[in-house]
């Protein structure tokens, strides 16, 4: 027989009062009684509720309870007065031990009724095994209520105060960079072709700004300022940078946010936010790097069918960086619209996506798992003034996200990107037409035609090379990406990715027609399209706390024009295209939200003068 603890406790009160009520029985019912209680109270220890030693205390009080009630009973026999089941003498009753307010002890006639007496051991024991059945869901429930309800948070200040989200990030870097003794080029060893012209790697924004004037050609600017106009190939360098950002994000309504982020920068270069030390006290750049709003649409069951962005805006593109760095932001609209599937499953209920861009280099775009996307995006790059013709990027990507077992997530991507009017066109005779086709920002790598050379200039540019120079090709990009984050060896990840670009706008033929000089900068006039990274991260997705960790290595291909130069990785051969080589780096959590991060690349040229670079970066990071 399977009888409740409770039960058993409220049976021993209940022989407890018994048998102090028992004034008027025979002592062979006091005896029945008595055996009652020991029955009882053996249970009891047999269960657990009570030790041996409480069980005979228990039995003992009850016991002398007994008799002096009994003794009670006889006297007031002996006065003639018998007590009627249920009244007791008041003086009999031990007051200390009850604890029960007058209207509750006496009854109609004003008889005084009797109380059942609970030892202090016995409320305690049941005290603490009420404590012990509460169940951790009520108070996971209460701890997620405060958090969200704010609980704690004056009443009295304003609602926009709990809608603001700031978020706070930065970063002190240690950058060396070693140069290969055998490179070609470079300040100290200028190189001379066949023509007698200088060869880079030239330093084509310096050049631009300078070269459009009267006697300004390229080989002068070389001769007259090597330092600004050719890249260094020979001196190693070492530079401590640091990068602070710092944002705010505001919920406006349901769906409905605004983001605004600060950042030191470098105002002309938008693929770094690093600034350099050693500005001789002057005080550091800060711009506005992000300013945006973003709406969501999310029913009933909290599914993201699809987010629009409009601003300068968080890339929200799935991609890695040999086509966009990642300090890249993009400015114009864009949406990204998802078909849910599996919405049945309950696979999802416990998955918590990570930071798409956690992983240095890599981002998984803003994306759900278990759905169909589609990202469009329509980004203006350049504003200009003299001619409708104004600089544009239209991108498409269409992919999959789904986790296809346990918590382990694939990730396919195929993506367009159309840079309008980025490439040089050729000026008429005597004139800047279309001098605006320069571009406003380059790094180093893809092919460069000259815009005005002496002959449209009627010969006041006084040397063989053009003074103003612009984009060869075209650049339609096609782009595929995969990812495969295994989770099987959880919290351990191992993260697999495939990215393959390919320039589908060069095109020879018009390079050729348009410009009688060709390309400028040495290539063969040959197709140099194609680019490719293979990379693999195993450990946390996330480095947030003392003891995370994460490696990766990968091993990337970027030749002339697969991609835009300007907008590619700025650290892997001190940015650009036109480079192969590999990347090794050690991700480890020193402390809360503080990790280090250590990188090594190593790269060469791939076609050109020889140029091999490699770079140490050794990156502490804090954020909150």
């Amino acid at each position: 027989m399977n009888i409740p603890t409770k039960s058993l406790v409220v049976l021993l009160f209940g022989s407890l009062t018994v048998m102090t009520r028992a004034t008027q029985a025979a002592d062979e019912t006091i005896s029945v009684k008595k055996s009652t209680l020991v029955n009882l109270v053996d249970l009891l220890v047999q269960r657990g509720v009570i030790n041996k030693e409480e069980g005979q205390g228990l039995v003992s009080a009850a016991e002398q309870e007994a008799a002096e009630a009994a003794k009670v009973n006889a006297v007031q026999a002996k006065n003639g007065k018998t007590l009627s089941h249920g009244e007791q003498p008041a003086e009999s009753m031990p007051a200390a031990d009850v604890e029960m307010p007058a209207e509750m002890i006496k009854g109609k006639a004003g008889k005084i009724k009797h109380v059942g007496y609970v030892p202090e051991f016995v409320k305690k024991e049941i005290r603490d095994q009420v404590r012990a059945e509460l169940n951790a869901d009520v108070l996971q429930d209460v701890k997620q209520d405060a958090k969200t309800e704010g609980w704690g948070i004056p009443g009295a200040l304003p609602e926009w105060v709990a809608a603001i989200h700031p978020s706070f990030d930065m970063r002190i870097r240690f950058a060396d960079d070693f140069y290969g003794k055998a490179n070609e080029g470079g300040v100290d060893n200028v190189g001379i072709d066949t023509n007698g012209n200088f060869f880079g790697p030239y330093n084509w924004l310096s050049i631009n700004r300078a070269g459009n004037t009267p006697q300004g050609g390229l080989n002068r600017q070389v001769a007259l300022n090597p330092n600004e106009a050719i890249l260094n190939t020979q001196k190693d360098r070492l530079r401590l940078r640091e990068r602070f950002r710092l944002g705010f994000e505001a919920n406006i309504a349901d769906g409905l946010k605004a983001g605004i982020r600060f950042a030191t920068s470098n105002i002309n270069n938008p693929v770094s936010n690093d600034q350099t030390l050693g500005n001789t006290g002057q005080s550091y750049q800060f711009a506005i790097d992000r300013a945006y709003l973003q709406y969501d649409f999310l029913d009933a069951r909290k599914t993201n069918w699809f987010s629009l962005y409009a601003g300068r805006i968080i890339n929200p593109f799935v991609s890695t960086d040999i086509v966009f760095d990642p300090d890249l932001s993009f400015e114009g609209v864009a949406g990204s619209f998802r078909l849910p599937f599996n919405r049945g499953a309950n696979k999802l209920a416990g998955y918590k996506a990570p930071n798409p861009t956690a992983r240095f280099g890599i981002n998984q775009g803003q994306q759900t798992p278990d759905a169909l996307f589609l990202t469009l995006g329509v980004f203006p790059l350049q504003d200009i003034d003299v001619s409708v013709n104004d600089k544009w990027l239209y991108a498409g990507q269409v992919g999959a996200d789904w986790l296809v077992f346990n918590d382990s997530r694939l990730n396919l991507a195929v993506s367009y990107y159309e840079f309008q009017n980025v490439n040089a066109r050729p000026n008429p005779l005597g004139s800047h037409t279309y001098d605006w086709t320069a571009p406003q920002f380059v790094q180093k790598g893809n092919s460069m035609v000259a815009i005005t050379d002496f002959n449209t200039l009627n010969g006041t540019c006084d040397d063989t090379v053009g003074c103003l120079f612009g984009l060869a090709s075209e650049f339609k990009v096609f782009n595929a990406t995969a990812m495969f984050d295994y989770a099987g060896f959880d919290p351990v990840h191992v993260l697999l990715t495939a990215d393959y670009a390919r320039n589908l706008g060069f095109d020879k033929q018009r390079i050729a027609a348009e410009f009688l000089n060709g390309i400028v900068n040495y290539t063969d006039n040959k197709p140099h399209t194609t680019a490719y990274q293979l990379r693999v991260d195993v450990g946390q997705p996330e480095v947030r706390r003392w003891g995370d960790w994460s490696v990766n290595m990968a091993y990337r291909y970027v030749q002339r024009d697969a991609v835009l130069d300007a907008f590619t990785d700025s650290i892997f051969h001190l940015g650009g295209t036109n480079a192969k080589g590999w990347v090794a780096g050690v991700q480890y959590g020193l402390a809360r939200n503080t990790w280090l991060n250590l990188r090594w690349l190593s790269s060469d040229a791939i076609d050109g003068p020889k140029y091999s670079i490699d770079t140490l970066n050794v990156d502490l990071n804090a954020r909150f």
